[in-house]
This record gives structure tokens, C-alpha cells and sequence, in this order.
């Protein structure tokens, strides 16, 4: 069985690099697994930053959608998973059932509820069936504003849920805030 470290905080709280920094003090073997896709230029930059700064020994695996199923099929013998992260991961699983541009654009909120809640449990399998040290990188992002149109509505309860159903079976959670990690206790 593994065990989970769930590492939440706002855009450019140090997540990424907190994670990066545990993956490298378990001193072995790291599988790298990227949501991210390179759908425009900025992004494509991005990926190549996060691609530059990761040790040259860690493999990497780009998986937008179906993590869970990909590594319950083929097993990785690693010490460390890091999934870096959970945020693109549902907002890959949204887009897919989202039609039409701009402010015309609409999203099939059940369509995408069951994706997401699929995607957690397979993820949720593999973390229970893979003997590694797993931490899962996600964004916090019901502590702002509600967002002013409905697929940002639908996009911020589908990933607080997916959240919540990770931090409820981690072994650790850690909230980062401007590049301090402060852990969560759970309430009993």
C-alpha cells in the first residue's frame, strides 16, 4: 500500500518545489507524472521550465487524463510518485466535456462530475495498490471569489471535492502559503 502526501496551496505558493524537494529527500527512484499539456505557447515554455529543472535520473511520465488506470496497468517500481498536478489533471477532464468558445462555451457539469469522480477513484486504486511514497500536487482554489461564469463555478467544485476526497485518505497534507509548508491536521 502507499502512502499519500497531499501538498495544497494557491498558484505560485512553492507546491511544486516543496514536492520536488520531499521526491528528492527519499533518496530513490522517481516516477515524475505531468497533467500539464502544451496548448499554446506560454504553456509549452512552462512545461519545458519544469522539464529543465527536474533531475536528469527521475522518469517522467506525461499522462493529461486516466493516471490511476495507466499505473495500476503497468506498475512503476519507484520509491516515489509525484503527480504534479491534480489542478490540470480535473481541468483536462472539464475541458473534454466542454463545447463551443469564449463566452458561448458550455460545460456538461454531470458529464464532467463523473469523469472527475472516476478519475479520483482509479487515482485513489493505484495509490492503494502501488507501493511507493506518492505526493500529489494540487491548487486551492476556493478561497477566493466565486468565479463570475458558470464553467469556473463548475471547474472550482469539481476540484474542491477531488481535494477533499484525496486529503481525506493522505497520510499528510500540507498547505503551502508564499513558500512556508504548514501541515493540516485532520479533525477526528
Amino acid at each position: 500500500m502507499g502512502k499519500l502526501t497531499l501538498i495544497l496551496g494557491g498558484a505560485r505558493s512553492g507546491k511544486s518545489s516543496y514536492a520536488e524537494r520531499l521526491a528528492r529527500q527519499n533518496g530513490g527512484a522517481v516516477l515524475y507524472v505531468a497533467t500539464a499539456q502544451a496548448l499554446d505557447g506560454e504553456m509549452a515554455e512552462r512545461i519545458a521550465i519544469h522539464q529543465q529543472n527536474r533531475p536528469d535520473n527521475w522518469q517522467t511520465l506525461e499522462i493529461p487524463s486516466g493516471v490511476g488506470l495507466k499505473l495500476l496497468a503497468h506498475p512503476p517500481q519507484v520509491k516515489v510518485i509525484l503527480l504534479d498536478c491534480l489542478t490540470l489533471l480535473v481541468s483536462n477532464l472539464l475541458m473534454a466535456t466542454a463545447s463551443g468558445l469564449g463566452d458561448d462555451m458550455q460545460v456538461d457539469e454531470g458529464g464532467a462530475t463523473e469523469l472527475v469522480e472516476t478519475e479520483i477513484a482509479q487515482l485513489q486504486a493505484a495509490i492503494q495498490s502501488v507501493e511507493a511514497e506518492w505526493i500529489v500536487v494540487s491548487n486551492e482554489v476556493g478561497l477566493g471569489l466565486v468565479p463570475p461564469y458558470p464553467l469556473g463555478r463548475v471547474y472550482r467544485d469539481l476540484l474542491g471535492r477531488a481535494n477533499q476526497r484525496l486529503a481525506a485518505g493522505a497520510d499528510q497534507a500540507i498547505f503551502m502559503i508564499a513558500g512556508v509548508p504548514m501541515r493540516l491536521s485532520p479533525i477526528s
